[in-house]
């Protein structure tokens, strides 16, 4: 296939800071070195933790907290520092915060037994954590979610000062840094114990998913799909950035990467370079919320909630297939308002071939996704999914030497049989473990398995550096959570919500969303869904919202935050690769995820939508009708807004149209007598008279 314009070479990246990821490689010249090994390291203990966890929680979440220091200050030392004496300087600041988690080990025993009664030295050691994952998360991500945390700490200090209701009853200096470093309410929280159990397993599991080729698939896939119907090009960044979703979990992940395909080709076939990069940054935030892996806030959720991971998925499943098929109807609608055709067939690849070829490499996504629906954990299931790639890497490096078929089918069945003999009993990690390691071993003695091995190596090293942002941001936000369990100040902003709520729900919900919009400008969706869900989310349960509900709302709006001008993160990352102006950007992802913005409403609405229970439609329909119903509602709507935003259906809409279009959707959306009716009966006379307007067929025109 004929090479866009531009993407001989692969385009670099550049942030103001690393919130979006550290540049290539571990730093210049051997000061690269021990934090590659370091980075090995703390993947390592991951793997150890996720496969036999035998060390208690309190131990594991320290260690995990002092590799993340430890390789936040070494790395921007490495990549930042104009001499070796400053990089020599970030090791030892990450040095002293490795020294911090360890303590939580060496002194495991006495911590508990003192809890309440610090030492001198533990007060220095808490409050050096403290000005670590303070200076560290700044370095790393700016100053906004600093100053937020820091704000809350003064809170915390003064509030006794405040007039009533914001005032507390005052805490001494040593029991706050005791809440906030030591113990599970501050650093040491829910956000910290989630990044290091499954946040770190997962990232693992995708970046090997990604070793072994999936990308690749999913391109292939994509094209061979949708490469050649109107506007193909656009349909092919949306599936495949969905599907690139199901792996990655993270939607600047997927620009930087999906998108140096996409938008280029995108591009060359008639999309404005702002609607290219828009359509990239929206479906790729989409990832955030695409089952089976939906980046580091499904899991802070489902522990949050106190409900199995399968469950967040069965409820964000319908969701995310709507904003993907939102995103998909959009594109589709501007390539037939521009008249953009699709790709030749000479360019694209065989769908069905790329399948055929490559289908071990969907093994281990359907085997996590099975046996999260069979109820085991996430890290059960994360671990297996994690070895079954490696072993499919390492088997198709051995099997690549072999010329005659029938052999590799002997490997791989006898491979499938020793699997089964050694599970009997049920899988357990120990043999698994072992078979892994007797791959290794097989690989190193074929030719070209050094370099499988090494590529696994790089992975496990690039996996903890992919951790780092997200760690620090789970760190950081424990002042928030440790704040408002000691003080109670989260009932002060609840008690507004649902004082609101009485009035109009739907202006809790406005309130709700814009919080959440506002603090995603500035922090990333991690901590805002944390922030909006302590203070938002049990408000809206009490006011009738479904618990899973009201905390994908809050989940929803952190991740439109990220398409909002005029901070627009996902832009930002499209911008440089589309050679566009971000605010444009910005702007046109918006319009392209107006659908997206008003999902959560109709959730909130027809929680049957989300398969939970309490739809008002449920007692006349019946569970499934009631999903039925939402769903339809749902697709109508998002088609209406999609015709609103771009101004086509069949031909060019006119302002008229266009504000029937609106209302029939708002109809749709809303909670009145006739209602639907009205909306249903409204999107009909419109598509009806559209396809009248559209313009003769040549065959027509004779």
């Amino acid at each position: 296939m004929e090479k866009a314009e531009g993407t001989e070479a692969p385009i670099k990246v550049e942030f103001d800071n690393f919130e979006h990821g550290f540049p290539e490689g571990f730093g210049p010249g051997w000061w690269g070195h021990p934090a590659y090994w370091i980075g090995i390291a703390f993947a390592t203990f991951q793997l150890y933790v996720a496969a036999f966890n035998y060390l208690p929680s309190q131990v594991v979440r320290g260690v995990h907290v002092g590799f993340l220091i430890l390789l936040t200050f070494g790395l921007i030392g490495n990549f930042t520092a104009k001499s070796d004496f400053g990089r020599a300087l970030g090791w030892l600041i990450g040095g002293a915060g490795f020294v911090c988690g360890l303590y939580q080990w060496i002194f495991y025993a006495d911590l508990i037994a003192r809890d309440g009664d610090p030492t001198r030295l533990d007060l220095v050691v808490g409050t050096l954590l403290a000005v670590l994952i303070f200076e560290g998360t700044r370095r790393l991500m700016g100053a906004a979610l600093p100053l937020m945390c820091g704000a809350c700490l003064v809170y915390w200090f003064f509030g006794q000062y405040l007039p009533s209701p914001l005032n507390h009853r005052g805490y001494d200096f040593d029991q706050i840094i005791t809440h906030l470093s030591f113990g599970t309410e501050g650093f040491y929280g829910v956000p910290i114990y989630v990044s290091a159990t499954y946040i770190f397993l997962f990232i693992l599991f995708g970046s090997f998913l990604e070793r072994a080729g999936m990308i690749q698939l999913f391109t292939d896939v994509s094209l061979g799909l949708f490469g050649r119907t109107r506007g193909g090009p656009a349909k092919v960044a949306v599936f495949a950035s969905g599907m690139m979703g199901t792996i990655s979990g993270s939607g600047v992940a997927n620009v930087v990467t999906v998108g140096q395909f996409t938008i280029p080709l995108m591009i060359r076939f008639g999309y404005r370079r702002a609607f290219a990069a828009g359509v990239e940054a929206t479906a790729s935030m989409g990832g955030q919320i695409m089952p089976p892996v939906m980046g580091a806030v499904a899991f802070i959720m489902a522990e949050t909630l106190g409900v199995q991971y399968s469950e967040i998925v069965k409820a964000a499943a319908i969701p995310a297939v709507l904003y993907f098929a939102s995103a998909f109807w959009m594109v589709h609608l501007e390539a037939g308002k521009h008249g953009l055709t699709g790709m030749k067939r000479s360019e694209i690849p065989s769908a069905w071939k790329a399948l055929v070829t490559r289908w071990y490499l969907v093994l281990p996504l359907a085997a996590l996704v099975f046996m999260l629906f069979e109820g085991f954990t996430p890290l059960y299931a994360g671990s297996m999914g994690l070895a079954l790639t490696v072993a499919l890497i390492l088997g198709a490096r051995i099997t690549a030497g072999v010329s005659h078929t029938a052999i590799r089918y002997i490997f791989w069945i006898g491979l499938a049989l020793v699997v089964a003999a050694l599970s009997r009993d049920g899988l357990q990690i120990v043999p698994v473990a072992g078979i892994v390691v007797a791959l290794i071993v097989i690989t190193a003695f074929v030719r070209g398995g050094f370099a499988a091995l090494r590529a696994c190596r790089d992975a496990l090293a690039e996996s903890a550096k992919s951790a780092i942002t997200v760690g620090m941001a789970c760190a950081i936000v424990g002042v928030i959570i440790g704040m408002m369990s000691q003080t109670g100040v989260g009932t002060i902003f609840g008690g507004w919500v649902i004082g609101l709520g009485e009035k109009s729900l739907f202006l809790a919900l406005i309130m709700t969303m814009l919080l959440s919009i506002l603090l995603g400008t500035g922090i990333p969706t991690i901590p805002t869904y944390i922030i909006t869900a302590a203070l938002a989310a049990p408000a809206l349960a009490k006011l009738g919202v479904p618990l899973i509900a009201s905390h994908m709302f809050a989940f929803y709006y952190g991740i439109m935050a990220d398409l909002s001008p005029p901070v627009a993160l996902a832009a930002l990352a499209a911008a440089p690769i589309a050679k566009e102006n971000p605010d444009k950007i910005g702007w046109e992802a918006m319009r392209i995820a107006l659908a997206g913005y008003v999902i959560p409403f109709i959730f909130v609405y027809s929680p049957a939508l989300m398969l939970q229970a309490g739809d008002p439609m449920a007692a006349k329909l019946g569970f499934y009708g009631a999903v039925a119903l939402a769903s339809l509602k749902a697709l109508v709507a998002i088609a209406l807004f999609g015709m609103v935003a771009i101004g086509f259906l069949f031909t060019r809409l006119t302002l008229l149209e266009r504000v029937v279009a609106l209302g029939a959707a708002l109809c749709l959306l809303g909670d009145f007598p006739f209602s639907d009716a009205v909306g249903f009966v409204l999107a009909a006379t419109l598509v009806l008279w559209q396809w009248r307007q559209r313009p003769p067929t040549p065959v027509e025109a004779m």
